[in-house]
């Protein structure tokens, strides 16, 4: 019974499975068709191949049989006879032909040994130059899900989400022989894991796509269809009957895909992050600011809060006077025993009754109406449906988790708290904006996970920036993210060399062009050939001062380059949240024509694919062999 039965073998890292007996592959995560698998032992090649293509099973049996009895009997020029009327002919044991037939062979009667130039026969697989890949590395440290954006297509090529993110696989297995190379020597790094995430074919499996064909008009059809099937997706999610559908299918087959991929790895003890490109990263963004914290860690903060305000209550008064420039008042405000809580139940006659003059009331006061603002505020986040919801903050006081304002959605729960967020060429910061946000507060983070990174090509149309809505009132750059061969694209750097060569240049040309016309406005008088060396000087002291101070607003890039100390809040443990690509020599031409390419590009993308690995592992204490420059 057991010989009979269907010996089943896991191959490529666990994500399909071969069954021996019916000769098939079947994909284990995802929707695939099954391929067929043969057991190689004979191989034909023609002049054009460029490799030996095996026989069927079947026929493999025949030619072998046939094979042994001519070496047995030691009678060979055999010929056989494929059911293609294909003919092989074994000469001796090193030469085997096998001849093709032409369409025409029925009419002329012509043999086939005739008929074109005959294929290359080989038993066995030695002598075959062909590299077989070793696989991949069977410990497994972390599983990232990712999410596909708008349509069935993920990149220029048309490809599927399921073969971009293979590709985004390899070039991890590359990166990682790449840049962790001692730590794989030291057995401290496997590999990590990329399983897809499709959401686009439930949506389409609801019957929109028949009611979207009735109302089509049939002129420019393939661009109507095309438009049907891709763009109207983003509609679809601001919709809340198609909104739910999505959140519902990307949740649950996640939450699938982590308890098979359990069921399968049992040893695995890895943390699990998440991945979204366009799109599927506003679905994730949604789905975690609706998550829910564990009970556990609530009442942990909530204990948190409730011994600081009745330790520390007192000393917060303090610092708030002391923000406010009213130290002098604290001791009124301890005498009195006034904490926080009991601070902004203050009235301007209680203050009064205090003996704090007016304007340090008014002081007071205001500060106070202010903070009741912010809290109304967060009270509208949390009731969305209030039709009074026009708040344009988002704000995080304590023990409350912020929906921000989606569509009306019953958003899922997830078995798991993500450790990272990774989001590519995403319109996050945009629909953000749409929706009426104009800042999110500093203190606001991710109810389930902490960590959460924007990546965009510089010429991406689709992508935002999240971090000027944290810090509004403050320019700066996102991070450049090094290149994984270690510097700066030269072209960047060439470029950056003119700037500062042409600041300098035309520094000097000012300061040249102003002595000239000094010299020139002076020379026709002679009263003052005297006075010309003071003005001589004059000037010599100006041109010798203005390289002083121009050269000095250059540092303005030096100061750029620290942007790192920039505080952008909890969104991300503090760390910055925005990271933008190196555009390659051939995109910097002409940014229009590779904007397409720019949004479709991550997949392939060694730069994105190392920052993803780097800060995975960093959470694992595992860094680079050799940090790169620029990168924190």
């Amino acid at each position: 019974g057991k010989e009979q039965g269907d010996v089943v073998v896991p191959t490529s890292g666990g994500r399909y499975d071969v069954h021996l007996r019916t000769r098939q592959r079947v994909a284990v995560y995802w929707e695939e068709e099954a391929s067929e698998v043969r057991r190689c032992t004979w191989f034909y090649k023609g002049d054009k191949d460029n490799k030996f293509i095996p026989y069927s099973e079947s026929f493999s049996e025949e030619l072998e049989e046939a094979y042994m009895i001519a070496v047995t009997l030691g009678e060979w020029k055999k010929k056989l006879e494929s059911p293609n009327r294909e003919v092989i002919i074994l000469h001796n044991p090193k030469l085997m032909v096998h001849y093709h037939p032409v369409a025409s062979s029925d009419d002329w009667v012509s043999t086939p040994t005739e008929q074109g130039r005959p294929r290359t026969v080989k038993r066995g697989v030695e002598n075959i130059a062909v590299e077989i890949p070793n696989g991949e590395p069977l410990q497994i440290d972390h599983l990232v899900f990712v999410v596909h954006g708008i349509g069935p297509a993920c990149d220029i090529r048309f490809r599927s989400i399921v073969q971009c993110v293979n590709d985004f696989r390899n070039v991890s297995l590359s990166m990682l022989q790449a840049h962790f190379k001692k730590a794989q020597e030291q057995q401290q790094v496997g590999r990590v894991e990329f399983l897809p995430v499709n959401w686009h074919s439930s949506l389409h499996s609801t019957g929109v796509d028949v009611d979207l064909e009735r109302i089509t008009l049939p002129s420019i059809n393939r661009l109507r269809h095309f438009i049907n099937d891709t763009i109207l997706d983003v509609f679809f999610y601001n919709s809340s009957t198609y909104c739910q559908t999505i959140v519902d299918t990307v949740a649950s087959e996640m939450n699938r895909l982590h308890q098979l991929f359990l069921q399968r790895n049992p040893q695995f003890k890895g943390g699990v992050s998440i991945a979204g490109h366009s799109l599927g990263s506003l679905i994730l963004f949604d789905l975690l600011t609706n998550q829910k914290a564990d009970p556990e860690e609530e009442e942990h903060c909530a204990q948190e809060s409730r011994t600081t305000s009745s330790t520390g209550g007192i000393e917060e008064v303090k610092e708030i006077l002391k923000k406010l420039e009213l130290s002098e008042y604290c001791d009124a405000f301890e005498k009195e025993k006034m904490d926080r809580q009991a601070l902004f139940l203050c009235t301007e006659k209680n203050l009064k009754e205090m003996g704090i003059p007016l304007g340090p009331r008014m002081k007071i006061l205001h500060y106070i109406s202010s903070k009741r603002e912010m809290k109304v505020t967060a009270e509208l986040w949390q009731h969305p449906q209030s039709p009074a919801n026009t708040s344009t903050e988002i704000v995080s006081p304590t023990n409350l988790n912020i929906p921000l304002s989606q569509v009306s959605a019953n958003y899922p729960q997830l078995n798991y708290k993500p450790t990272i967020f990774f989001a590519f060429g995403s319109p996050i910061g945009m629909f953000l904006t749409v929706r009426g946000v104009k800042r999110i507060d500093p203190n606001y983070s991710l109810p389930t996970c902490k960590g959460f990174f924007n990546i965009y090509h510089p010429f991406d149309p689709v992508a935002y920036r999240i971090e000027p809505m944290i810090v509004p009132d403050l320019e700066f750059e996102p991070m450049l993210l090094p290149h994984h061969k270690g510097r700066k694209r030269m072209h960047l750097e060439l470029k950056e060399g003119l700037t500062r060569m042409s600041v300098d240049l035309k520094n000097n040309l000012l300061g040249s062009l102003r002595v000239a016309w000094q010299s020139f406005t002076r020379a026709p008088v002679p009263a003052l050939e005297a006075g010309s060396t003071e003005a001589e000087a004059e000037a010599d002291a100006g041109t010798e001062k203005q390289p002083d101070t121009k050269p000095e607003e250059p540092p303005a890039a030096a100061v750029k380059e620290e942007t790192p100390l920039i505080n952008v809040g909890k969104l991300n443990g503090g760390n910055r949240i925005d990271y933008v690509l190196q555009e390659k020599p051939i995109e910097s031409f002409n940014e229009y024509l590779f904007a397409l390419q720019g949004h479709l590009c991550y997949w392939e993308s060694e730069d994105t694919v190392l920052l993803v690995l780097k800060e995975i592992y960093q959470t694992q204490g595992i860094t680079l062999d050799q940090p790169l420059p620029g990168s924190q």
